[in-house]
C-alpha cells in the first residue's frame, strides 16, 4: 500500500492528519498535507482509507 498526496490539490483542511496524525501531518507554511510514512505498515490500512475517505479536495490516494 502507497500513500499519494496532491499538494496542488490540497486545501489544507487537516482532516487527514485528525484522523491519523502517526502518518499525515501540515507544513507550516501553507498548512498542506505532508505525508510521514508514504508506505505503511497493513495494520494502518482502515485508518489510511479512513483519512483518505475524509479529505474535502481528493487530494489523497492509495495504491495497493
Amino acid at each position: 500500500m502507497k500513500i499519494k498526496a496532491d499538494r496542488e490539490v490540497c486545501i489544507g483542511a487537516g482532516m487527514c492528519a485528525l484522523t491519523l496524525s502517526a502518518l499525515f501531518d501540515q507544513d507550516d507554511e501553507e498548512g498542506l498535507v505532508v505525508v510521514l510514512e508514504p508506505e505503511p505498515a497493513a495494520e494502518h490500512r482502515t485508518a489510511v482509507r479512513r483519512a483518505i475517505q475524509s479529505c474535502p479536495s481528493g487530494a489523497l490516494s492509495l495504491t495497493e
